[in-house]
């Protein structure tokens, strides 16, 4: 509550309400008074006794009609402290309907004054009103101490529409706002050249650099949520070159839900230049299947397992189970669950797919309908140096998670693989690529639909690049990159998970999804558009130094084998890889071999890979 509100105003709701209608009464009073006293040239002398007695005749039922029109016009409820054009049209109006009682009242029992008297009356009344309810704002705007124009931030909002006036608007009013709006830029050539609240609008999109200067501007909002994911990028890469911080509102929710202010403004991130559109699916249309249904996510407290949580928990499921190995995010995600979802049926279990007994009691008990699968070892380099633990976990503990999910009578079991499954060079693809296999194989085994879910990098994900660029940048430097040509697909995390529940929804058994990601990105490029957006120039303010291709590590990832084709799917931009052809008991033999090699830490494990895996190249560093 601002300073004026917490000194001059009444805490109790109650109270303010009782001593706004006590002002009101006072108000009618007055404005029944000016009525004779401006209608007879401001002289109490001049007015006729009978006019007098007329209006204080029915002045005691013109205050009580008067209060219960404004109490049914909300004007007791309303926070007046934030009151605009919308609330003052609710005084006039409420004052309009008070005034024609008032003729109707009057006429009735024959309370003759002047007709001027009414007219002046309404005018009074609605004058009143409007002062009484607005003077806290007026006070606001008129004794706020504004920010020191030497010391505050000077601003620049792109973005001369709706949700920068309203920007605007609040960085006038609050004093929670360290800076000041010196100019807009808009690319309606409608608004060239005019001011808004006093601010100019002093050019378009390509101004922008030049307006940065002439302004000293020290930050550029870009309020814009309506705008298409293309517009917004085009912005981004001009405002990103001015020596500048940025922020972004949202998006167009932001708007249509009212919620556009300057702490929904967030700094831009690198997801804001993907340049396309964010996948979206009818999540209500695909979670219908998860509904009433007892659920299980292995590595629930990890990036994707999390938030696959989130998303199920919102659907009401019978039963939603995670399952992590790692206690601290098990827990957090479990208080998290249990604060936003308090009528969740959540059980929390820690323990490892590797373990076989655990899983199969796992499953005895809880007898999850479906499985989400995402308990995984993924760090390519730290999997080269323990390639025995990457083949333990990803495959064996896919294996006995399948093989207790078809025991115990699962429907679907989803698994969340990677584009490093195709062609991989290194053990952490190579083992997924043996997960996939193994879901095709219990699928022809199994009444449980199994499927697989392939998808590039996550951005935000734990262990991804971007966490590792921001760490490195607030370090000073310098942004680490093994290589100037290494590309790769991105993804956010609600975009994967999405893929993966609508997976579980299109499922027939046997498929392996993937999701179209676009046009894959210059790791190169990401490491400067992050420096940049951090505020500093690559290569002066932030070195970026290429430290060499790491073990197992490739130029680029590829979503499909040459062998797979694709097959379209109701969403166009996710399609069905057709599983490639394999000796499945031979498979399982191969299993059987590598199970006994993985345990004894054998060095021989990559050649037990290798003849499992014929497209698994193991890349050799110089």
């Amino acid at each position: 509550m601002d300073e004026l509100a917490e000194k001059y105003l009444p805490k109790d709701k109650r109270v303010r309400m009782l001593t706004l209608m006590a002002v009101d009464i006072l108000a009618v009073w007055f404005a029944s008074f000016l009525g004779l006293f401006v209608r007879f040239d401001m002289n109490i002398g001049r007015i006729p006794p009978e006019y007098s007695a007329a209006a204080g005749r029915y002045l005691p039922l013109y205050i009580l009609a008067t209060i219960v029109i404004f109490f049914l016009f909300h004007m007791y409820a309303t926070m007046w402290s934030v009151a605009g054009i919308r609330e003052v049209t609710h005084i006039v109006a409420a004052c309009v309907m008070a005034s024609i009682l008032q003729i109707a009242g009057m006429t009735m029992l024959d309370c003759r004054v002047p007709r001027s008297f009414y007219l002046i009356s309404f005018v009074a009344l609605c004058g009143s009103a409007i002062v009484i309810r607005l003077s806290y704002r007026i006070m606001t705007t008129v004794f706020r101490k504004g920010p020191d124009k030497h010391e505050a931030k000077r601003i620049m909002v792109v973005g001369a529409g709706t949700s920068g006036t309203i920007i605007l608007r609040e960085m006038t009013t609050s004093k929670f706002v360290d800076g000041y709006v010196v100019c807009f830029v808009d690319d309606d050539k409608n608004k060239a050249g005019k001011y808004l609240n006093g601010v100019p609008i002093a050019g378009k999109r390509e101004d922008i650099p030049r307006l940065v200067e002439k302004y000293a501007i020290d930050e550029i909002y870009i309020a814009m949520p309506s705008a298409s994911a293309k517009d917004r990028k085009e912005i981004i890469e001009i405002c990103r070159e001015c020596p500048c911080g940025l922020k972004i509102l949202p998006g167009i929710y932001q708007l249509l839900n009212g919620e556009v202010s300057v702490d929904k403004l967030r700094k831009v991130e690198i997801e804001d230049l993907l340049g396309r559109e964010p996948i979206r699916v009818n999540l209500d249309e695909i979670l219908g299947y998860v509904r009433d249904k007892v659920i299980l996510v292995t590595g629930g407290g990890g990036s994707i397992g999390s938030e696959l949580c989130r998303q199920i928990a919102g659907h009401q499921p019978k039963q939603l189970i995670v399952f992590d190995v790692y206690e601290n995010n098990a827990y957090d995600l479990q208080q998290e669950l249990k604060e936003k979802y308090p009528e969740l049926n959540l059980v929390v279990l820690i323990g490892s797919v590797r373990n076989t007994h655990r899983m199969e009691t796992v499953f005895e008990k809880y007898r999850p309908e479906i499985v989400y699968h995402a308990a995984a070892h993924k760090h390519v380099p730290l999997m080269e140096d323990s390639p025995n633990e990457a083949i333990k976990n990803n495959v064996f503990g896919t294996y006995k998670t399948a093989k207790a999910a078809d025991k115990y009578g699962a429907k679907r079991f989803v698994l969340i693989s990677t584009d490093k499954a195709v062609n991989p060079t290194n053990i952490m693809g190579a083992s997924k690529r043996m997960c996939e296999m193994v879901i095709q194989m219990m699928n022809t085994r199994s009444k449980t639909d199994f499927v697989a879910v392939r998808f590039g990098n996550v951005l935000g994900s734990n262990g991804s690049v971007i966490p590792l660029f921001k760490k490195q940048i607030e370090q000073g430097g310098p942004v680490t990159v093994t290589h100037k040509d290494i590309i790769r697909y991105f993804m956010t995390i609600p975009e994967a998970v999405s893929l993966v529940l609508q997976a579980g929804a299109y499922a027939k058994g046997g498929e392996i999804f993937v999701l179209d990601m676009g046009e894959p990105v210059k790791i190169y490029d990401l490491a400067k558009n992050l420096i940049r957006l951090s505020g500093y120039k690559p290569g002066e303010d932030i070195q970026i130094v290429f430290t060499g291709l790491r073990p197992g590590e490739k130029l680029y990832e590829e979503l499909l084998m040459d062998e797979e084709g694709l097959q379209e799917t109701p969403n166009k931009l996710i399609h069905i890889g057709k599983p490639i052809e394999f000796d499945m008991e031979e498979f399982v033999k191969q299993l059987e071999r590598l199970y006994e090699v993985a345990n004894l830490d054998s060095e021989a494990i990559r050649g037990e890979v290798k003849r499992i895996v014929p497209t698994y190249q193991p890349r050799v560093l110089n």
